[in-house]
């Protein structure tokens, strides 16, 4: 809650760079975009949320414990169905809707060939959280 977020290119005469200018586009809009670089305020972490650019706000107490909440939970996940979540997530940018439906179809395919699926199954029928093991 205490993050602060903004570009400083206009500050110092400089376009941009790392791709900045593209991913920030694809966060909050062209227009909104366009402010952040050019005029180069500052905004506040509620700020952020509001406009996309962050996915949430926790206080800065217990920043580390829900970043390491998060990340325990993305740990103990489905990483074979996160990988084809992220190939999927991935082409949805520059693909059409109809090559993302064939995309999603081939892997819920090879996903519920799993052992991982087969937990989930299991785990939902025994009303426990599943234990993945990546295969």
């Amino acid at each position: 809650d205490a993050a602060r977020f903004g570009t400083a290119f206009a500050k110092v005469g400089f376009s941009g760079d790392y791709g900045g200018t593209w991913s920030l586009t694809h966060l909050v809009g062209s227009a909104k975009a366009r402010e952040l670089y050019f005029l180069a305020d500052v905004i506040g972490a509620d700020e952020a949320l509001r406009i996309g650019l962050a996915n949430r706000v926790v206080p800065a107490a217990s920043f580390r414990d829900e970043v390491h909440a998060i990340a325990s939970r993305i740990a103990n996940g489905p990483t074979i169905a996160y990988s084809y979540m992220k190939a999927n997530l991935n082409a949805a940018l520059n693909h059409e809707f109809n090559e993302l439906l064939d995309r999603e179809a081939w892997g819920q395919t090879m996903t519920g060939r799993t052992e991982d699926h087969r937990e989930a199954v299991k785990a939902f029928l025994e009303k426990r959280a599943p234990t993945f093991k990546g295969r």
